[in-house]
């Protein structure tokens, strides 16, 4: 299998799949954010957004879903904001399922086995 690391992904492809775009709201998903699907893929979806819709069925951190499309995480949040704005998925902050202050450590272990495939 011959990997091609995302930070040398065509400038190019990275336009076209963001349609231009360079930002998207920070403030809706951090890296470790829980991304869950509300709907299966349509036809004619754009086919990053079909990926990630297959990819967070269970939920799946922003990260994972990254390493997953071998895209930058910026670009994934920029896809994620398509899919949050049209309703098709829904982001679950870390936060909400940690216990006396303390993450849920299954999340702990995902974002790590995130980390070592990027």
């Amino acid at each position: 299998m011959n990997r091609r690391p995302i930070d040398r992904e065509s400038p190019d492809r990275l336009y076209t799949v963001t349609g231009g775009r360079t930002r998207a709201d920070e403030t809706a998903f951090d890296s470790v954010s829980l991304i869950v699907s509300e709907c299966e893929p349509v036809p004619g979806m754009q086919s990053e957004h079909v990926k990630i819709l297959q990819l967070a069925r269970r939920p799946t951190a922003v990260v994972e879903i990254s390493a997953e499309l071998r895209l930058p995480v910026s670009v994934v949040k920029i896809l994620l904001r398509d899919l949050l704005d049209t309703g098709r998925i829904t982001v679950r902050h870390p936060s909400a399922g940690a216990t006396a202050g303390k993450p849920d450590p299954d999340i702990l272990r995902q974002v790590l086995v995130a980390l070592n495939d990027l």
